[in-house]
């Protein structure tokens, strides 16, 4: 039986970031439980401001939840036990093993001294992992041939080798230079390193592949490693991605016909995953944008999560976001604060402790009557609960430092009723209320909510299915995947 056989590991490593590796990771982990197997994904250090909350409330990448998903199972910490939540260009908050263990700048991380013990920590997550799943889906970060950091690296060619995987160097044709920068990468690392490079996928070719037989052979020549696969580029598979950066190409389409959805352009955007389930569903045009012109012509405006709250505030103050914002409502738009930016909502906030930077105070957009204050503890937990005492339960999860209350002698008025006696966010009105739940746009009580009073400006008014689309979409991918990739080759690697 498949499921008793056991498999090496297998690394995706890339030529660089943005390769597609996180992709090409989450399409093997459906792969191998389709022929079977019982997979489990494994980053064993991430950079993202994108983050998700396990089930014991603990915080890893949201691209290895994703990867879980795609394997069946729940997410887990030793899925990514090192996470690296950037502050600023300079400074990142290190989350180990799921929870804060403080803030450094990259030298401080970086440093030889503490590397070992730290190195250990992941060594121990992957050994854990690997006992419980068959086989273990490796996703390299970067460039695999990141020479100068070769000696701290804790996330390709030497937890490779600790793991004993075979690692797959995956190159990006589409950005050019693919034959200098797969040959290069090779050539870069050492002999032991090569040893455990068995095969090269070619990833996001456009084109006749027939044109490129002739590269194939050069590169098998040059590398001495087998091309296993040339997978073609795709428009019509929907994955959640890792990064944010091509968040504002995301408002080109037409909104005619549909309710027009705005999603607040934050520099330090957290979590954009929240709002997956609008941009696909047909009744919506969502569009990400901090043009004032935009934001005052939406329905609906969404203020999503941050990193630094209070430096985002400033700038949507600075750059006239924040007026746009507030005159959109004024006019009768709906506007709704997820988290960082349910706090920015508010009337003020502060950071006494100065746990986000110099900002110790900053007043809010004034919409709800609260105040938050920034708070050293970070809560993290999945929860369920009833949206606006509905009997429908919702699903959800918290990532977030401080604490958000009503001002003096205002009434609290919740969102949400959580399952465990508690509350959540605050309501206004029917289009003024926020929340510190990521996921809650993933509740279709929630949505239809949203959606009501501009459903009768969309020509499609059937609600979106995003848990089997969802399922849709990683079954398409391993098909994609599995038709230009030489399995039978990589099974044989990995046996």
């Amino acid at each position: 039986m498949k499921q008793q056989e056991k498999l090496c590991p297998v690394m995706f490593a890339g030529t660089g970031s943005d390769v597609g590796k996180s992709v090409i990771t989450s399409a093997f982990c459906r792969i191998f439980l389709q022929d079977g197997y019982h997979p489990a994904p494994f980053k064993s250090q991430n950079m993202s401001l994108n983050s998700y909350a396990t089930p014991e409330g603990l915080e890893i990448g949201r691209a290895q939840a994703v990867q879980a998903e795609s394997a069946g199972i729940d997410c887990h910490t030793d899925m990514n036990p090192v996470l690296l939540k950037p502050v600023n260009d300079k400074i990142c908050q290190v989350i180990l093993n799921g929870k804060p263990a403080g803030n450094q700048n990259a030298y401080e991380y970086f440093k030889k001294e503490g590397r070992e013990q730290l190195r250990k920590e992941v060594h121990n997550a992957f050994d854990r992992l690997e006992q419980r799943y068959n086989p273990i889906v490796m996703e390299g970060a970067g460039s695999i041939a990141e020479i100068n950091l070769r000696d701290v690296d804790l996330v390709n060619m030497p937890m490779a080798i600790h793991a004993g995987a075979k690692v797959i160097l995956v190159a990006d044709i589409d950005r050019g230079g693919v034959f200098a920068s797969v040959y290069g990468s090779v050539l870069l690392l050492n002999e032991e390193e090569r040893k455990y490079v068995r095969g090269i996928i070619i990833n996001k070719f456009r084109g006749d592949r027939r044109l490129f037989e002739s590269g194939i052979k050069m590169l098998e020549n040059l590398c001495h490693i087998p091309v296993i696969g040339v997978i073609p580029y795709y428009h019509d598979i929907y994955i959640d991605e890792e990064d944010s950066v091509t968040l504002s190409m995301k408002n080109l389409n037409s909104g005619f016909g549909k309710v027009n959805v705005a999603v607040i352009l934050l520099r330090h955007l957290s979590n954009f995953t929240d709002f997956n389930v609008l941009e696909r569903d047909p009744r919506v045009h969502l569009y990400y944008t901090n043009n004032t012109k935009e934001i005052e012509k939406a329905d609906i405006i969404l203020i999503p999560g941050s990193k630094s709250v209070l430096a985002d505030l400033c700038e949507l103050r600075q750059n006239g976001t924040a007026q746009s914002i507030i005159l959109a409502s004024h006019s009768g738009a709906t506007v709704v604060g997820i988290c960082g930016g349910y706090q920015m909502m508010g009337q003020e906030i502060s950071d006494p402790e100065h746990i986000e930077g110099n900002i110790v105070r900053l007043p809010g957009l004034g919409l709800l009557p609260v105040s938050t204050e920034i708070k050293q503890e970070k809560i993290t937990r999945q929860i369920q609960f009833s949206f606006l005492e509905q009997y429908e339960q919702c699903t959800g999860y918290e990532i977030h430092m401080g604490t958000t209350k009503p001002v003096l002698n205002t009434p609290y008025v919740p969102l949400n009723q959580l399952n465990d006696g508690s509350s959540d966010g605050y309501f206004l009105h029917s289009r003024c209320f926020g929340t510190y739940i990521h996921g809650i746009l993933d509740n279709q009580t929630v949505i239809n909510y949203l959606l009501t009073p501009y459903v009768q400006k969309s020509e499609n008014n059937q609600p979106f299915d995003f848990k089997s689309f969802k399922e849709e979409q990683y079954n398409k991918l391993a098909d994609h995947v599995r038709n230009h990739v030489n399995m039978d080759c990589v099974y044989k690697i990995m046996k």
